[in-house]
């Protein structure tokens, strides 16, 4: 009976040691595939990375700075280049068919647009691109748990605006001043069923940063004379080629322009025209007042002492050349009149 207990207790122990390596193996091979999930996304993260460089961001520790909302008019000449063409031919699409593919197939987040326009770019703020879709009735199908939307079917023709956040600041490191996309929203102009005024819609916002990898390898056409002349979307907007109307800055009140100047449309423009010339003021101005450098500098050309030392210089050097000139002279005649000698032939 012992001999019994003593067998049993051993079977049990050896059934326990297998049983023990088998769960370890387990979590090991969970662990070492998540593992291989995350080295896989870190991967493809560096490699597009090094293949699109992306711009340095902005200093947090800038002296100056301040943030400008726009809104980007699709109509107007200079941003033409974003609407067209409207559906996608071959390769080339417009900038929001870009964004709306890269958002649907999750190369980028897109975050909500709230109410009172102020964006916020966390991960609180994120939308699923399915809501987006559900809320703008924009058809789509879902296959193998993928979501597919026809080109025909993307509402790039109605998204004919885009509001933009751009952070102008001076970088005391190098002393530069700098314009920076931070945020963009696609605003659709939607008519309603009676064929009134187009409503604006705003989609969602996009982080600038999040999607400027990706814009450089889409191309813009950039003038309508000659049709060679493109660059990529992130040098576009780098470059601040884009033009829009200042609709807001970042300020203690948190009001919009609209709201400072009412129904007042003067005062409105009054406002926009003397935020940009502050703006100008400023980047003219980093290094000092132009106009009083140029006026200290005809000072200091213009000061009699200046003056006086100058015409020193100048008697200074015409004595030299006097100098110069007398005893090249001098040494010329006293070489012509030398004595002559003269040899005679004597006769023997």
């Amino acid at each position: 009976m012992k001999r019994l207990l003593f067998f049993l207790m051993i079977m049990l122990a050896a059934g326990t040691v297998t049983a023990q390596p088998k769960k370890s193996r387990t979590q090991q091979n969970a662990n070492a595939t998540q593992q291989k999930q995350q080295n896989n996304t870190q991967g493809m993260t560096r490699r597009m990375q090094i293949q699109y460089p992306t711009a340095f961001d902005m200093p947090e520790d800038v002296v100056w700075r301040r943030d400008i909302y726009r809104e980007i008019n699709l109509e107007d000449e200079m941003n033409s280049g974003l609407y067209y063409p409207v559906e996608p031919v071959g390769k080339q699409m417009n900038l929001f068919t870009y964004i709306f593919k890269l958002a649907l197939n999750g190369y980028i987040p897109v975050y909500e647009y709230n109410l009172d326009g102020n964006e916020v770019l966390e991960a609180s703020a994120k939308v699923d691109i399915k809501t987006i879709l559900d809320n703008y009735h924009i058809f789509y199908e879902e296959k193998n748990g993928k979501l597919q939307v026809e080109n025909s079917d993307i509402p790039s023709s109605e998204v004919k605006a885009y509001y933009l956040k751009e952070s102008a600041y001076y970088d005391q490191a190098n002393s530069s001043f700098h314009i920076k996309p931070l945020a963009l929203c696609p605003v659709m102009m939607r008519e309603d069923d009676f064929g009134g005024d187009a409503m604006k819609l705003p989609l969602f916002w996009v982080k600038y940063s999040e999607v400027e990898p990706y814009l450089s390898r889409q191309s813009v056409m950039i003038s309508d004379k000659n049709n060679a002349a493109t660059m990529n979307l992130d040098d576009y907007f780098t470059l601040n080629r884009y033009k829009g109307k200042i609709y807001k800055t970042t300020n203690m009140l948190g009001k919009t322009l609209a709201q400072i100047a009412g129904e007042d449309s003067t005062k409105y423009s009054a406002e926009q025209k003397r935020i940009e010339a502050e703006l100008e003021a400023f980047r003219n101005n980093i290094f000092g007042d132009k106009a009083k450098r140029d006026s200290l500098d005809s000072i200091a050309v213009n000061d009699p002492k200046a003056l006086k030392e100058k015409a020193k210089q100048q008697k200074r050097e015409r004595t030299r050349t006097t100098k110069s000139k007398s005893t090249s002279s001098a040494s010329s005649s006293s070489s012509s009149s030398a004595p002559r000698v003269s040899v005679r032939r004597q006769r023997h």
